[in-house]
């Protein structure tokens, strides 16, 4: 089991496990945090973090070529499903599920984010890479402007301690099988199967404004791919939210 370091406070877990890593500090590493101050999610939003909740960050060493860095993000939400599925009991009829690219989602609502760092700054062999996980396990921010959720309405929710133990397991577990991305076919067949159905209407912001589209699963690379008017595209980067969603807050 690697080394977890237990903070009561910090600004970020992700900072953090950087510094502490480009630091020499043996790896991998764990960053656990009761409550964090400064918490990113993805394109630099803010991620709330309040106590109660799991805001935790591991770094390793990664061999895999750096162009493959996104799939770690894939494999890191299917590890948070596998965690969540070892740690509680939850209620009949919890839709626990992956959107693209990097959200735990219990229905359309958001309960969790990944954030997935990387620097080519060499740390022994391989570059070093941040997972960063936060997950709604007691209350969910009502600041994101959309729908969003706690696990501890669906089941009894571990301590934040032992769930990033279960989860350790689980993301080294993955890894074994990602073979720094040699073996991601069986990371793509694991994260469509903890994802939507085919063929569910989404939207897609993009930089001309919104597109409704329909998921079609994950191409051989990790990129989403999207039916949009007959057409299948690949999408490697952007937000998508599910035409759920869109209704519910009104706003993409």
């Amino acid at each position: 089991m690697p080394r977890i370091i237990h903070l009561a406070e910090t600004g970020s877990t992700n900072a953090d496990a950087m510094r502490l890593a480009l630091g020499g500090e043996e790896l991998p590493l764990w960053v656990l945090a009761d409550s964090q101050t400064g918490g990113r999610g993805r394109s630099g939003r803010t991620w709330v973090s309040q106590p109660g909740n799991l805001h935790a960050s591991v770094a390793f060493r990664c061999n895999a070529p750096m162009e493959k860095a996104g799939q770690l993000s894939l494999l890191a939400g299917i590890a948070v499903i596998d965690a969540v599925r070892a740690t509680m009991d939850l209620a009949p009829g919890t839709d626990l599920r992956l959107k693209w690219p990097n959200d735990i989602l219990i229905g359309s609502a958001k309960a969790g984010g990944i954030l997935v760092e990387s620097t080519s700054a060499r740390v022994g062999s391989g570059f070093l890479a941040i997972l960063g996980f936060g997950l709604n396990l007691i209350t969910s921010p009502d600041t994101l402007g959309r729908a969003v959720a706690a696990f501890r309405h669906h089941g009894k929710v571990p301590e934040p301690l032992a769930f990033t133990e279960t989860l350790s397991e689980k993301i080294f577990f993955w890894l074994d099988r990602w073979q720094e991305g040699e073996g991601f076919p069986a990371i793509r067949e694991a994260w469509v199967e903890r994802a939507g159905p085919m063929g569910e209407p989404i939207v897609l912001n993009t930089v001309a404004g919104p597109l409704s589209a329909t998921y079609q699963g994950l191409s051989e690379t990790g990129a989403l791919r999207a039916d949009i008017d007959g057409d299948i595209k690949e999408i490697s980067y952007g937000d998508v939210m599910l035409v759920s969603q869109v209704a519910r807050d009104g706003t993409p």
